[in-house]
């Protein structure tokens, strides 16, 4: 099967090394992956150049959907390896806007991808 990433795709930001395009399933308005342009699959293969830039054009990602959608926070992810829910074997990283209201109660933000530990227990 050939990969979704590595073919034309409507691209929202470009740097050298990588590019961003709308999920096709949003958690949320605004969401984007930032994908290598280089086909591998994990952030544990990608270069210190490939890393940097990721992380440049997650910034301009960031810039825009802040100007474009006014989101009041973000979660930031990556599924690394079929049991963390990676389903597409292309490195990528999740810039999920998050909006007041969105869910009932934020706390544990990204730990909800286990939901029984996703609440901190009471102190």
């Amino acid at each position: 099967m050939k990969c979704p990433f590595c073919r034309n795709l409507d691209t929202v930001k470009e740097s050298e090394l990588s590019f961003a395009i709308f999920d096709k399933h949003p958690v949320s308005r605004g969401h984007l992956l930032i994908i290598t342009k280089r086909h591998i699959s994990s952030i544990f293969e990608a270069s210190s150049k490939e890393k940097k830039d990721l992380f440049k054009l997650l910034e301009n990602c960031k810039d825009y959907l802040d100007e474009q959608y006014k989101p009041s926070g973000y979660n930031i992810g990556i599924n690394q390896g079929k049991h963390a829910g990676q389903t597409i074997r292309h490195l990528h990283i999740h810039l999920i806007p998050r909006y007041k209201g969105d869910i009932e109660d934020p706390t544990g933000g990204i730990r909800g991808v286990i939901p029984q530990k996703r609440i901190y227990p009471a102190k």
